[in-house]
């Protein structure tokens, strides 16, 4: 009886995470993406394969989305034109399935994901408040969202994976990531974790928290669009996206760090929080 309560009340909460991180077509989504035969952009045992499917991507994403909103030019397209207020489970759905798509559909539907995004992409244009404009497909405007992108989820990995990869599996990652980077008209991105390092390095002069960057982070970590019985679970995963910024990216956005709470109760809450996703979310073994 016990373990019957134990494997309903599982199902239901994995299936409502998986409800609101994929919509509502989300089932028949994952069904298209993993049983369509047909060749992959990348092998069964390729790094992106292992870090994508990982629940460290919740950490990730939240971290993400802080360390882009702090280039003007891409926070001021995302706060004009991604709808993330408005519609913010709705925007992570659609960039989910993309990530789904793109790392474990088929070829065909891969290309078919990046070039639907590259439409969108084109027709995104404007100006920041200081009159600066900004074309959502320029190469070295996505090689920034590129880079942020990768740069937190590896993060992530390593400190909250399932199973974090060596030096060398992590360097492939990167590889990996090259290749959606590309299609989606991103200029020579890293392609190991030395070259991610001085991408971002290169990109810092450019970086700086304006109020749109600021009112996102406040967005994101003080007023999420959460029911207030789930607050606390995603204040602990907010708060270790928080703590795998780097160090600079913190201080730009105004972010304390305080190591001994980080290493006292933030960073054994993330290990937590992913520990009850992964029970959640991957689906019990048939009973024989």
């Amino acid at each position: 009886m016990e373990v019957t309560i134990v494997i309903e009340l599982r199902e239901r909460v994995g299936e409502s995470l998986f409800k609101r991180v994929a919509g509502p077509e989300g089932t028949a989504t994952r069904a298209r993406i993993h049983e369509t035969p047909g060749p992959r952009w990348y092998d069964t045992d390729r790094p992106i394969r292992v870090v994508h499917g990982d629940a460290s991507m919740f950490i990730g994403g939240i971290s993400a989305l802080l360390l882009q909103s702090l280039h003007p030019l891409a926070m001021a397209a995302v706060a004009a034109h991604s709808g993330f207020r408005g519609d913010p489970w709705g925007r992570l759905q659609r960039t989910s399935t993309f990530l789904a798509v793109t790392t474990y559909g088929t070829a065909d539907d891969a290309q078919e994901a990046v070039d639907h995004v590259r439409g969108i992409h084109e027709r995104i244009r404007g100006r920041t408040a200081e009159g600066l404009a900004y074309h959502a497909a320029d190469p070295h405007l996505l090689g920034w969202v590129h880079a942020a992108e990768t740069d937190s989820f590896l993060r992530a990995h390593q400190r909250f994976g399932a199973r974090p990869l060596d030096d060398a599996g992590y360097d492939a990652y990167v590889a990996d990531t090259a290749r959606v980077a590309e299609a989606l008209g991103v200029s020579d991105p890293p392609r190991d974790r030395g070259g991610l390092t001085q991408c971002l390095s290169t990109y810092r002069p450019e970086l700086r928290a304006t109020p749109e960057a600021r009112a996102a982070a406040r967005f994101l970590l003080l007023r999420p669009p959460i029911p207030v019985v789930a607050r606390p679970f995603y204040a602990g995963l907010a708060a270790n996206g928080v703590a795998v910024l780097p160090a600079w990216a913190r201080e730009v956005l105004g972010l304390p760090r305080l190591p001994f709470i980080e290493n006292l109760a933030v960073r054994p809450a993330g290990r937590a929080l992913t520990g009850a996703i992964r029970w959640a979310m991957v689906k019990p073994a048939p009973s024989p």
